[in-house]
């Protein structure tokens, strides 16, 4: 329903602003969390999938504090954002390549157990972070590509988990490699997806629209 008048308007914008700063906050720390303790593990565990899943972690806690910075600006600023947080994902995506094209070229076989300690506890607090964004997701191009990043959060450490589970079973230590590959796949699809989208916005006041 649309807004009676000029100062209902404007008190519905503050409430939204305020609401989204204290969710990105949020995510924001939690993700810093996640990114230590993953890192830590996967630089243990030899995992590319873990450490893939770390940096991924830390991209998305520097897009929440990117966010924080454009939250209640124009919509230009806004899109700006999202076309860096769309360049940082490309940027990540190109990282965990290199560390599977590193990790194959030595044969080092991850320890799946701490991939899978790692990996369930990152899935809870990504879960969680997700949660928190989802009612916000459809509000403007700025948390809409958070969170896509949450949702491939929650896609990554879902599949770290199942990945730890298949090599304990068989033994495949290079279906590690395998996901690590898929997740780079995974980030370079969002970034140029996100990227795609703000283009026309940045564009946009530009060009008089």
């Amino acid at each position: 329903m649309g807004c009676c008048d000029h100062d209902n308007c404007e008190a519905r914008a503050l409430a939204d602003t305020s609401a989204h700063r204290r969710v990105l906050w949020t995510v924001l720390v939690i993700n810093l969390v996640i990114f230590g303790g993953e890192f830590g593990v996967g630089w243990l565990a030899n995992s590319s999938a873990v450490q893939g899943d770390s940096l991924d972690s830390l991209g998305d806690a520097l897009v929440y504090g990117i966010s924080l910075l454009v939250v209640g600006r124009s919509l230009r600023a806004r899109a700006m954002s999202a076309l860096t947080k769309g360049g940082l994902q490309v940027a990540f995506a190109a990282v965990v390549m290199a560390e599977v094209v590193y990790r194959l070229s030595h044969g080092v076989p991850p320890t799946t157990g701490l991939m899978s300690l790692a990996s369930a506890g990152a899935l809870m607090l990504n879960g969680a972070c997700l949660a928190l964004l989802t009612r916000y997701r459809a509000d403007d191009i700025n948390m809409r590509s958070v969170w896509q990043c949450s949702r491939n959060d929650v896609i990554g450490n879902a599949g770290v988990l199942v990945t730890s589970g298949l090599i304990a079973w068989t033994g495949w230590w290079w279906l590690d490699l395998v996901f690590g590959a898929a997740l780079a796949a995974l980030f370079l699809q969002t970034g140029l997806s996100v990227i795609r989208a703000a283009v026309p916005l940045v564009r946009g006041p530009i060009a008089g629209v």
